[in-house]
């Protein structure tokens, strides 16, 4: 018997709607990969400086102030009185 084919769907369109075209990559905002693991940003983005060795150049980079300018509009904004960023997001290949 074959497994139905909807277990992989919810994942799939949750995952298919977060990435974004930068640098000519579809990359995944560090927030939504945290999202999807179930932790803060914050705690991602500190393991990820606790462990550079792991993540190859090619794997993951963080966005220039230009490009962090230019999604506050459209995507990383932070909830009104919750403080906002106050660095630029990791972009995850």
């Amino acid at each position: 018997m074959m497994p139905p084919e909807t277990t992989t769907a919810p994942l799939q369109t949750v995952i298919g709607g977060r990435f974004l075209l930068l640098r000519e990559q579809r990359v995944m905002l560090d927030a939504d990969p945290a999202e999807l693991c179930g932790v803060q940003t914050k705690v991602l983005v500190q393991a990820v400086k606790r462990n550079l060795t792991r993540f190859p150049a090619d794997f993951m980079f963080q966005l220039i102030i230009d490009e962090f300018s230019a999604l506050k509009s459209q995507t990383v904004t932070s909830k009104p009185g919750s403080g906002g960023r106050r660095s630029a997001p990791y972009a995850f290949t």
